[in-house]
């Protein structure tokens, strides 16, 4: 069955930071951009996509919004943001990118053939799955 059609939706994701200043800086470097409209010193807005954004947050920012304790994202996984690129190549610029600007390799790439993928750790210790992987045929 094909997915529904929602061209109105958007999706944000909300991660703690440590460091605010220093993950935006972090992830310009990567390549993203903010959204000036939603930037103080507690919070960023960056765009990864058409519709799709990641509200980086302070930690203490960020337990506002939880009913529950905040885990540290070095020693428990608190979930997989997986960027789906348009190429392995794209894959390999993103990710050497995030390694040169101070992120350290999640798992080695794996290759199958019609997908791609890498991983890596932002500064904060939050996994980050980036992979391609070709169209079906019609």
């Amino acid at each position: 069955m094909p997915p529904a059609d929602h061209p109105a939706r958007s999706f944000i994701l909300s991660l703690p930071v440590a460091d605010v200043s220093r993950s935006r800086e972090f992830f310009g470097r990567v390549g993203f951009a903010f959204d000036p409209r939603f930037a103080d010193g507690d919070s960023a807005l960056m765009t990864v996509a058409e519709h799709t954004s990641v509200m980086l947050h302070r930690r203490e920012r960020f337990a506002e919004f939880s009913k529950r304790p905040l885990a540290d994202p070095t020693t428990h996984a608190l979930a997989i943001p997986c960027l789906v690129l348009a190429s392995r190549g794209d894959v390999d610029t993103l990710v050497d990118a995030a390694l040169a600007a101070g992120g350290t390799v999640a798992d080695e790439p794996e290759d199958l053939g019609f997908m791609y993928s890498r991983a890596f750790f932002d500064p904060d210790g939050h996994g980050w799955q980036v992979m391609w992987a070709a169209e079906e045929d019609a």
